[in-house]
């Protein structure tokens, strides 16, 4: 099967910036998900109504976590992706990354 993995790094801040556009916003990002293992049809993760702050402000969605969950629909465990840095041993998703299990097929 093949993993389609379409998605922002950031998402947009829903009020304009002084009429220059709109700023980057770290708490709301899309991210398209289908296929390779993937279960069709979800929406996961919802935002407040304007888009500006997830609703589940206890556990949202992190960026670590999409890429635990593509990871692992690789066959790649993400928490043995370390390398050593500056004495520090380091993670690809981080400490904070882990798989979506909802998403998964």
């Amino acid at each position: 099967d093949t993993l389609i993995l379409w998605t922002t790094e950031f998402g947009r801040l829903p009020s304009s910036q002084s009429g220059q556009g709109r700023d980057h916003n770290p708490f709301v990002f899309t991210n398209w998900l289908a296929g390779g293992g993937i279960r069709g049809g979800l929406s996961h993760g919802p935002s407040d109504e304007w888009g500006y702050k997830p609703l589940d402000r206890e556990h949202p969605t992190q960026v670590y976590d999409i890429h635990a969950t593509a990871l692992h629909l690789l066959g790649l465990e993400h928490t043995r992706l370390t390398v050593r840095n500056g004495g520090i041993d380091r993670r690809l998703t981080d400490v904070h990354g882990h798989i979506i299990e909802e998403l998964l097929a």
